[in-house]
């Protein structure tokens, strides 16, 4: 259908190289990979499934803040279990309405097999709403006239200082 707008999928957006850990792994390693990557979330998987989500608060009140100790404490014990995701193939919206809805700041995605091929984060989705404001903003500003070929006295008022 000619002018049909074709919306962004989430796999256009997501991260595709996401970093994981085994729920039998220690706290302190999984804030070790957290540190190493700069990420402040790691999906915690087992056999190939997803089992749940650690994040950099979880291993701050779901342990430390309890008096757990890092290299006793498993991903197990601090991860949360109910973790929300998407398909990869979703328009973006419907992932900004899950992320919304469920005030998520990450969302794990998946294939239709759902196996993990990435991750997004409301920071992303922040992000490409910038670039394309401000992509629409310089498509819709008004041509500059020396791109139309005029002289500088036809450009209008123009700024004098007085001495």
């Amino acid at each position: 259908e000619r002018g049909a707008e074709v919306a962004m999928q989430l796999s256009d957006l997501m991260h595709r190289k996401v970093r994981v850990i085994d729920p039998e792994a220690t706290v302190r390693d999984a804030a070790r990979k957290m540190s190493t990557f700069g990420i402040g979330a790691l999906p915690v998987c087992s056999e190939g499934r997803i089992v749940g989500m650690i994040t950099d608060r979880d291993i701050i009140v779901r342990s430390l803040a309890r008096g757990g100790a890092p290299d006793a404490d498993r991903v197990a014990d601090a991860m949360t279990r109910d973790v929300a995701w998407c398909f990869e193939d979703v328009p973006i919206d419907e992932a900004v309405e899950k992320m919304s809805t469920g005030q998520i700041q990450r969302l794990i995605v998946v294939n239709r097999n759902k196996r993990l091929v990435g991750m997004i984060s409301l920071a992303d989705l922040a992000q490409a709403r910038e670039a394309a404001t401000k992509a629409v903003e310089e498509i819709k500003a008004p041509t500059k006239p020396s791109a139309l070929g005029t002289s500088g006295e036809q450009e209008g008022p123009q700024s004098h200082q007085h001495a």
